[in-house]
């Protein structure tokens, strides 16, 4: 890394992944100059399909993004959740109409393709882009904060943003915890949609095939040239303390006795490969002085709300938005941000909502997955649903982040303190 030779930023972000690239763009657009470390030699995105909801698809419409992703992605007409032993519909949400609600749509796109998105427009913004950096240590200036790497190399700006992940090294400043282990294991696989074609798949529709003990997505992607499928299970390996689990045999037996749509889909999955699940117990705390845990650092959810790059770059937009809101004129080398002001907000607004989101998913997860008597009675519950009841989305599909125009209602002892 040489950055010896270029202005000093008034940001560092810690992570390249979705999370790091849409703050370090929203935080330029504030005027700030906004350095980022990423650890791998190069950029991209690990993964498939991504799904997101109309509050991370307004936001790409604020930065100027959403058409190059509708034009990348895929806007379904409807997300079906079906009983994942008979294929009994159960319930659904429209999508059109969703969007007319909430004034933005819900899309479903490659995890690179929203990559990529983010990382041209972050260098069409002159974020500053360093790789191949592998940052050990953070820590508080009297001016600002420090971040040292592998190499034995440092950098300092006014704030540092710590968005590196699930395994954060800048958490453990401010709580010493441990990774949750759910039992449940991920398998993926995205394939052309020819050769889905004959399995009497929905083309424009998202699909969860729920319980027991297991459940499986579909959905198109790229325009409908590519079809995603994830297929999730609760490891009886994992639950008996086995270290060898989530292995494909048990993806098998999981999906024993399921419909002919599932076994259509389950020789199509990358089986040299499964992600295992992880989160952890919410926390209130996400600052120490100038350095913030941000996206995944702060709040690893379970996958059953999709909304863990939501929520990431929802941190990364409010964080910048609050930024604004306390902005004073730029002075010599200061960026006039009041930074103790922005980052005071962010923590109190952000942080019970993504804890309501963190534990909903743990509680969704374990609805999908019932099993005899209690699937029979969710399917029940799920069936009696009035299809356009949006009780369960409006607190997490809406604009439920607190906005700069609402900080003074929050107590004065959250922003002076």
């Amino acid at each position: 890394m040489n950055t010896a030779e270029a202005p000093r930023p008034d940001v560092l972000v810690v992570g390249g992944g979705i999370g790091g690239l849409s703050t370090a763009l929203a935080l330029t657009r504030q005027g700030l100059r906004v350095r980022l470390y990423e650890r791998a030699a190069e950029f991209g995105e690990v993964g498939a399909g991504l799904q997101l909801a109309p509050n991370a698809t307004r936001i790409l419409d604020a930065h100027g993004l959403l058409d190059e992703a509708r034009s990348l992605g895929v806007v379904p007409e409807r997300i079906v959740l079906k009983d994942a032993l008979d294929a009994e519909e159960l319930t659904f949400l429209d999508l059109a109409d969703l969007e007319r609600r909430y004034g933005s749509p819900y899309l479903v796109i490659h995890r690179g393709d929203l990559h990529g998105i983010l990382l041209r427009a972050c260098r069409r913004a002159d974020v500053e882009l360093v790789n191949g950096a592998h940052c050990t240590a953070y820590e508080n200036t009297p001016h600002g904060a420090r971040v040292t790497f592998a190499d034995g190399t440092t950098d300092e700006a006014e704030a540092v943003i710590a968005a590196d992940g699930l395994h954060s090294v800048a958490r453990p400043l401010v709580v010493a915890d441990e990774l949750v282990n759910s039992a449940y294991v991920s398998y993926r696989g995205a394939v052309s949609f020819d050769q889905v074609r004959a399995h009497k798949v929905h083309e424009k529709d998202v699909v969860v095939y729920v319980g027991p003990r297991c459940h499986f997505v579909q959905y198109p992607l790229r325009g409908g040239e590519m079809f995603n499928q994830v297929a999730v299970f609760e490891s009886p390996k994992a639950l008996a303390g086995e270290e060898d689990w989530g292995t494909p045999d048990e993806l098998d037996r999981a999906f024993e006795g399921t419909c002919a749509q599932i076994h259509a889909g389950l020789p199509l999955m990358w089986r040299d490969r499964w992600w295992r699940m992880y989160d952890r117990d919410p926390i209130q705390k996400w600052v120490t002085g100038r350095i913030a845990l941000l996206g995944d650092a702060a709040h690893p959810p379970l996958q059953y709300m999709a909304q863990g790059a939501v929520m990431a770059i929802e941190d990364g937009w409010v964080l910048a938005e609050h930024v604004r809101a306390g902005r004073r004129q730029r002075t010599g080398h200061s960026s006039g941000v009041d930074w103790e002001t922005a980052l005071t907000a962010y923590e109190a607004v952000r942080a019970e909502h993504c804890r309501r989101v963190v534990l909903t998913a743990r509680a969704w997860g374990r609805l999908w997955h019932l099993d005899g008597i209690e699937r029979l009675r969710r399917n029940a519950l799920l069936c009696s649903r009035d299809p356009y009841d949006y009780t369960f989305t409006d607190w997490v599909y809406g604009p439920t982040a607190l906005t700069p125009d609402q900080l003074p209602d929050l107590p004065r002892t959250l922003v002076q303190r």
